[in-house]
């Protein structure tokens, strides 16, 4: 399928459970140049696409690492939080390539609950991987 095509694929809302489950179901690598709009979905773990893209993006594991720098770089906390929780936590390889991201967000002097739920997570991921700074 060509890029066009994929997306033509994306969920066009949080409910477009259909579309997110044709992207699931062509796999990796073949969604690899719609992974940055699949990510844009689990900025709400509770929208139904959410559940649908996170066990994919999960599996997906150290391709990801360039796309969620770009995401933990961005100011949305929550997007933050939910992409290392539901993604990075999942991939002790992603752990480990997202490590010098994961210091900085775990060093952070949180502005608000979501920042510190942002630094609390990435403190336990590098607890997790015995890479506590």
């Amino acid at each position: 399928m060509s890029s066009p095509d994929l997306f033509s694929l994306l969920p066009r809302d949080k409910f477009d459970v259909e579309n997110a489950g044709r992207l699931v179901a062509l796999g990796y690598p073949a969604t690899e140049p719609v992974i940055p709009q699949l990510l844009e979905w689990l900025q709400d773990m509770n929208w139904p696409v959410a559940q649908v893209l996170q066990p994919f993006l999960a599996g997906i594991g150290l391709p990801l690492a360039n796309d969620i720098r770009r995401v933990i770089a961005d100011d949305d906390h929550i997007w933050s939080y939910w992409v290392l929780s539901e993604v990075v936590a999942l991939s002790g390889d992603l752990v480990i390539a997202l490590r010098p991201e994961l210091e900085t967000l775990a060093s952070i002097d949180p502005v608000d609950e979501d920042a510190r739920n942002v630094r609390d997570t990435a403190t336990q991921l590098l607890a997790s991987s015995g890479s506590i700074m």
